[in-house]
């Protein structure tokens, strides 16, 4: 790039890959408090600067004396020359501290944060501080407290005038810290650098991975980026590994319903779904499924989007449409895969339903998830993609429709009064003794500590099959399934409350009326 009207005549340079380079004798630590970096450039040792940091960079190099040409980066470059020396200096710092705390379990009340108070106090120096970068290591620890305190999501987030951490714990945000919003723009783009996202990008999202290191332990994060009003925001999604896969009898349904599915999936054809909102455990449930059915004998193939486990004996496809490869053409590549079970993360449209249907009818054991409240309702839910009846009843095995229910904390959990309405609807005798949550230390003052799973498994049986030629009417259906011995989630979750195993706030939460 041209050095016309650079200052001093430095050779001015836009470079964004550029690597870091440690020459002998300079104390890099000062060196990058006074934003003077170095790299290698065209096979030559360089000098790199910025022109916003040029009088501060030169008053250091005026100290020392170095036999390196200077050359000039633009922001982006210096930026991203800047996040590396800083990710070199500490790309070991978290794995040391659960090394040095025997792993997660072992953190103490002292470390909560990496002293988070501290870090707030020196927010005006993050960047500039001689110890390793506070912002790597505030970056870091929200990677360690999100495992520690079990979490599944991070969500930073702009506001108008402070921007905030929340964690996403037994399916609910959870407030973790409120941070400044300079502070937020730096956490966003750290987190951008490693996930190998555009740091400069801001009016577009972006979506991307990264992978961070907790106590010698590798863990996938799967991260978004969407310009808001007020700023970026980030969730970062934090994916399992295969030993982290729970059995189905870890799976929190009942004793009867384990059972029930364990007979579905000894059959070698057919298909399988599994029903529920966003975030009721659906892959979860489809992945224990595999690990279930999975065997040396067997070839297993998933088309997923994302894929949130990671499992050695099975083989997973990420779906991408943007370069053509939707779950219907994921779909018709693996059938030429010669497959025994065939997983697809979720039926969007008539023509994945078809394929599956049809895969389902011709040897294939099939899994996948529908989007609908109960497990009676994906028998209108296909049809309506336009897949025939005779078809669905031919193929369909049985329909897993469930929830996550927040379980009540042991140590703080209260009486509760039962309103009236709700006694009705719930079919709640009037004196029943139910319970609410309060909040303690214990629970990390939520009021719940982990989640059970409820379930309603709908298997059509002959009878069911000729209704369908009748009717495919929900209702209709419905009500003879439950004539026919099916638990509704309805029943389930009054015998929670009954029980007091969870709360009525936690009932209407999760949407399912009596």
């Amino acid at each position: 790039m041209s050095s016309e009207g650079a200052p001093f005549g430095f050779r001015q340079l836009s470079h964004p890959s550029l690597e870091p380079f440690e020459p002998e004798g300079v104390d890099l630590a000062l060196a990058i408090k006074y934003w003077v970096l170095f790299s290698e450039i065209e096979g030559e040792a360089s000098i790199c600067l910025s022109e916003s940091y040029l009088g501060q960079s030169l008053a250091f190099l005026s100290r020392i004396r170095l036999n390196y040409p200077i050359v000039l980066l633009d922001q982006d470059s210096f930026e991203r020359l800047l996040n590396r020396f800083l990710e070199k200096r500490t790309e070991s710092a978290l794995s040391d501290l659960g090394d040095e705390k025997g792993g997660i379990a072992g953190v103490g009340e002292d470390e909560e944060g990496f002293s988070l108070a501290e870090f707030l106090r020196n927010k005006a120096d993050l960047l500039s501080s001689e110890e390793a970068a506070p912002i790597i290591k505030f970056v870091n620890g929200l990677f360690y407290q999100a495992i520690k305190r079990g979490a599944s999501d991070i969500h930073i987030e702009s506001h108008e005038l402070k921007g905030e951490v929340r964690f996403r714990i037994d399916g609910a945000l959870v407030k973790y810290v409120d941070l400044d919003l300079k502070i937020i723009h730096l956490v966003v783009s750290r987190i951008k650098v490693i996930s190998n996202l555009d740091i400069s990008e801001k009016r577009i999202s972006q979506d991307g991975r990264t992978q961070v290191r907790i106590a010698g332990r590798a863990l996938d994060v799967r991260v978004s980026v969407l310009p808001s009003y007020y700023g970026e925001r980030v969730v970062m999604r934090i994916l399992m590994e295969s030993e982290e896969i729970p059995h189905m009898q870890e799976l929190g349904f009942e004793a009867g319903l384990i059972g029930d599915l364990g007979k579905l999936l000894e059959h070698s054809h057919g298909i399988i779904l599994v029903t529920g909102p966003t975030g009721s455990g659906k892959s979860t449930t489809l992945h224990s499924f595999l690990q279930q059915v999975a065997s040396p004998q067997k070839n297993i193939i998933t088309v997923e989007d994302p894929v949130e486990y990671k499992a050695d004996n099975i083989n997973q496809i990420q779906a991408n449409p943007k370069v053509g490869l939707t779950f219907a053409a994921g779909l018709r590549s693996i059938l030429r895969q010669d497959p025994d079970v065939i997983m697809i993360g979720e039926i969007r449209d008539g023509e994945t339903a078809s394929i599956a249907i049809q895969a389902a009818l011709t040897g294939h054991l099939v899994f996948s998830t529908l989007h609908t409240n109960t497990a009676t309702g994906a028998i209108t839910r296909l049809v309506d993609m336009g897949v025939e009846r005779y078809l669905v009843s031919s193929a369909l095995l049985g329909v897993l429709a469930q929830r996550l229910v927040r379980k009540l904390c042991e140590s703080c959990k209260v009486e509760d009064e039962l309103a009236e309405e709700y006694a009705f609807d719930y079919s709640l005798p009037g004196e029943a003794i139910i319970y609410k949550a309060v909040g303690c230390p214990a629970c990390n003052h939520t009021g719940y500590r982990g989640r059970r799973a409820i379930g309603e498994l709908f298997v059509p049986d002959e009878e069911m099959v000729a209704l369908f030629k009748e009717s495919i009417e929900d209702s209709v259906i419905r009500e003879a399934a439950i004539k026919r011995g099916m638990r509704s989630l309805q029943d389930q979750l009054k015998s929670l409350i009954l029980e007091g195993a969870t709360s009525m706030d936690e009932a209407i939460r999760i949407g399912i009326k009596g």
